[in-house]
């Protein structure tokens, strides 16, 4: 499997240039190839940086750490990982960051001396989105002494650890399924004490949202395939907050309601283009521009909604 990609990775890396690749199921139009490869063309960076997209019939049997070796023995400088292979990477790593250690997730391995480094950048990703729009680098911070977050699936555990990381005084995590809420819930509460995190099911969202200061969305709802909002339209109110992880579309449906009633919202592209602003900075050591990555995703959407193939 992979051995067209692996033959462009060695040649690539036979002329000079820096490769890394995105590993998953069904990623075949991720945003983050073509955002790492032009920031790192704009620094003037030989860069490539592939797509191995796992079929879904084979993701239950792929030999992960036999990718990885050969990964690293060809000379690739790292991997980002996605779905379903966040946690299944941990067990072929050397070692983790303390945060991914936490998290129990990885979707950044680093090669560095012969070691796989796994880093989760999800969490870091939301949390400097939620600063620049929200929090302490924002010209007008939110309240966060009660959030209510829907979803507990893997970017939420990402986003939840982000929150409480950034001072959240009370998260209540609610799911679909309450034992996943439930679970989460208790690996958060270990970490920042068990009075700062909450669980319950969505049946409890309408209520638990009702005494909130903001809402944190991490459910695929919202999504192109996905249509619709996780909540009822009445449950929002001009002085709540909602905060958004979903980015294709970039106003979902969830975020032009709030809007609409007047509360304040925050998108998810900017966690897209802030946790590939971290992975390319461990991959490269370079200091990626933010802001132009930012406008780069935004061009990168428009166009999609419009049709345009993405070599256009």
């Amino acid at each position: 499997m992979f051995a067209a990609e692996f033959a462009t990775a060695t040649r690539r890396i036979d002329d000079g240039a820096m490769v890394c690749a995105l590993v998953g199921q069904g990623i075949s139009q991720s945003l983050t190839p073509p955002m790492h490869d032009r920031e790192a063309a704009e620094q003037g960076v030989d860069y490539a940086y592939l797509v191995f997209d796992v079929p879904a019939a084979r993701t239950a049997d792929l030999d992960l750490g036999g990718l990885l070796d050969r990964a690293a023995d060809v000379g690739m400088r790292g991997l980002n990982v996605t779905h379903p292979f966040k946690q299944r990477v941990l067990a072929h790593l050397d070692d983790l960051s303390p945060d991914a250690a936490r998290l129990g997730a990885v979707n950044t391995v680093v090669f560095s001396d012969g070691r796989r480094i796994g880093h989760n950048t999800d969490w870091s990703g939301f949390a400097r989105n939620f600063d620049l729009g929200f929090g302490v680098d924002s010209a007008d911070p939110v309240r966060t002494t009660s959030v209510i977050q829907l979803g507990a699936g893997g970017a939420g555990a990402a986003v939840a650890y982000a929150m409480l990381s950034r001072g959240t005084a009370h998260l209540h995590i609610v799911d679909a399924d309450p034992r996943r809420s439930e679970d989460l819930a208790t690996l958060l509460g270990a970490i920042f004490g068990a009075a700062s995190v909450t669980s319950g099911s969505t049946a409890d969202a309408h209520a638990a949202i009702a005494t909130a200061d903001g809402v944190v969305h991490a459910t695929p709802v919202g999504m192109a395939a996905h249509p619709g909002m996780a909540v009822s339209a009445g449950t929002l109110r001009p002085d709540l907050w909602i905060a958004e992880v979903v980015y294709r579309p970039v106003v979902t449906e969830l975020i032009a309601t709030a809007r609409a009633v007047g509360a304040r919202t925050l998108t998810g592209d900017g966690m897209a283009v802030h946790q590939a602003v971290d992975a390319l900075r461990l991959f490269s050591g370079l200091e990626p521009d933010a802001e132009r990555m930012t406008q780069h995703i935004r061009e990168l959407i428009a166009a999609e909604d419009l049709g345009v193939p993405r070599s256009a």
